[in-house]
């Protein structure tokens, strides 16, 4: 018997008991939301620092009254609840404010990332039906140059909050000095909002500048807060939360600052991570928790280590795509207790949690799942003779499927064509439904475990592939490529770069017959039709194309070669790291890559 791991799993029991008991199933018609955590925040330990910037702090009183001057002033503009207002604003304490004010109205509150511009920033205004549009002077920019093609009134629909000395724009109003004196009374409608209401769009990451706005209810949120504070992070009002990824994507916004709202602990909030200044705030602020992607555990490593990493107040973290080949590195250089790594959608009905403080795992879930038999080389689910999926045998990588039950429900996105996309029917039984989740992973032995099965992530499948902590279509990307002169068709598929997490994009490319490809047009192109990550790193000039017998192009073989000039002919180009154009790829800086060194 595993000794040590029957003792470790002892010890977690009572955060289990705890979550258990916390997290029981409630009507949708239950009223609570993330406003009444922050009142009761206010209530009960008011006088205790909520959020810490780089330039200010606020109490969680304080926090709640200018929360309550928000919601006053947006009432007054004519929101009411079950309208949209869309957000833009970099990490700082008045978005804080503007979406906790927002949720005590009803009002839901569209997440708007702060990088788009142009269309894409467009569509995420007007998908979600906004009443009104509110910004940060820091965006004003980027709000200007679309104000023209939104369906919003100039001087009444836009509501900016300045930055410090800085004026408003004539066609705006200055949220903050209109809200400066208004009553600071909790606003009565927060007692009425339901687990059941749209709390706030969560837009996933769009390859194409066109992101789908995910529906994010109370309930979702607040269990997801739940789960993150009493069994994820384990905090009280007695430790502080280190976070540095934007509060418009979800580990920023529902598991940092969740986490918070539902124990009372404080933060220490960054406009955006710092690889130098990690470590000198983590002890300047006494950090004792910590919210991370993969991306800057690398990042992180990377960093040159010191003989004391170890000696800071950091305890736990939790994130998602810390890699087993960098966990224990990671884990030793910076002393941690314990990693909870997680999985999940902000849009799905599943996910995972590293609960036991095992080692190298996603952890374990409460959902019914299935792992169901994917045909790499094909890209597509493997069916039996009566149209049934697959399910595979232990240790074996699968497709993971969510169950879709009134306990499990896939709450999707404002797009009802792209949340049918995502479900999977009649996988085990008739009539059965199932959310897709698009990854690979599999069951691995971590030990004892309280009889609770223990996965770890493997790869994204088929037409997606995740880079640069955003996950990019191949389907999008190729329609892209496909648009520029002289390319007939394309190939598009993620490769795998050593010390970098996920795989950088790959385009396999034929060209229209004498055509030749204008490298320097190409590079232009992407960087201008493609945000960053979703741009091909390598592009492969091929002579003709192999079918699939339904007309699918095969991307097997392509996967495998990679940009390994060495098993082909055709010639590779890449664009590297902090350039914006392409070279042709040679042995030299093959073998670079090869020795992770390259700096992707």
């Amino acid at each position: 018997m595993d000794i040590k791991g029957f003792l470790s799993a002892l010890t977690e029991l009572p955060a289990l008991l705890a979550l258990k008991k916390g997290l029981v199933p409630r009507p949708n018609t239950d009223r609570d939301c993330i406003g009444a955590a922050l009142e009761a925040n206010a209530e009960r330990i008011g006088d205790r620092l909520a959020v810490i910037t780089e330039s200010a702090e606020v109490t969680w009183a304080e926090l709640n009254d200018w929360t309550n001057r928000y919601a006053e002033f947006m009432a007054s503009a004519g929101l009411a609840p079950g309208d949209t207002v869309s957000i833009m604003m970099e990490n700082r304490i008045e978005l804080f404010a503007l979406i906790l004010a927002a949720n005590k109205l009803g009002i839901t509150a569209g997440l708007i990332n702060t990088n788009l511009r142009e269309r894409p920033l467009v569509h995420c205004i007007t998908v979600t039906d906004s009443k009104k549009c509110i910004f940060g002077g820091e965006l004003t920019d980027a709000i200007a140059e679309v104000k023209g093609e939104l369906d919003l009134v100039e001087g009444s629909d836009y509501f900016v909050v300045p930055d410090a000395g800085a004026s408003a724009p004539d066609w705006a109003v200055d949220m903050a000095a209109a809200s400066a004196n208004l009553p600071t009374d909790n606003p009565a409608h927060t007692g009425e909002v339901t687990l059941g209401e749209t709390a706030m769009y969560i837009f996933t990451s769009g390859t194409t500048g066109l992101p789908k706005a995910a529906l994010v209810s109370n309930r979702r949120f607040l269990m997801l807060a739940a789960l993150t504070a009493k069994a994820g992070l384990r905090c009280t009002e007695k430790d502080r939360v280190y976070i540095c990824l934007p509060l418009y994507h979800a580990s920023g916004l529902m598991v940092g600052a969740g986490a918070a709202f539902m124990s009372g602990a404080s933060m220490f909030v960054r406009k955006r991570f710092s690889a130098s200044a990690f470590l000198a705030e983590i002890r300047e602020y006494n950090c004792t928790r910590f919210v991370y992607v993969g991306e800057l555990c690398r990042y992180l490593l990377a960093s040159p280590a010191k003989p004391d990493d170890h000696d800071n107040p950091l305890d736990t973290v939790m994130g998602n795509g810390l890699r087993p080949d960098i966990w224990f590195e990671f884990k030793h250089r910076f002393g941690l207790k314990r990693i909870t790594e997680f999985y999940g959608a902000s849009e799905g009905n599943v996910a995972f949690a590293n609960l036991l403080n095992k080692d190298r795992t996603i952890g374990m879930t409460s959902a019914k799942i299935a792992l169901v038999d994917y045909d790499v080389d094909a890209d597509e689910i493997v069916r039996d003779a009566d149209g049934r999926c697959v399910e595979v045998e232990p240790g074996e990588p699968g497709l993971v499927l969510g169950h879709i039950n009134p306990n499990a429900a896939f709450e999707g996105y404002t797009d009802r064509e792209a949340t049918e996309k995502k479900i999977l029917r009649d996988v085990l039984e008739a009539g059965d439904a199932w959310f897709n989740t698009g990854d690979l992973v599999r069951e691995i032995d971590v030990g004892y475990s309280l009889g609770y099965p223990h996965y770890q992530f493997v790869d994204r499948v088929g037409d997606t592939f995740r880079w640069r902590a955003e996950n990019v279509s191949t389907n999008e990307v190729g329609e892209i490529v496909n648009g520029f002169d002289g390319v007939e068709i394309c190939n598009v598929y993620g490769v795998e770069v050593p010390a970098a997490d996920g795989r950088a994009g790959m385009a396999a490319i034929c060209l229209s017959a004498s055509a030749e490809l204008d490298l320097d047009g190409f590079a232009q192109y992407v960087e201008r039709e493609l945000p960053a990550y979703a741009r091909p790193v390598f592009l492969r000039i091929q002579k003709d194309f192999d079918l699939t017998g339904t007309f699918k192009l095969v991307k097997g073989d392509l996967k495998r070669e990679g940009y390994n000039i060495d098993a082909f002919s055709d010639p590779v180009y890449v664009m590297k790291p902090r350039t914006n154009n392409y070279v042709p790829l040679d042995p030299e800086y093959l073998q670079t890559i090869r020795d992770g060194a390259a700096g992707f």
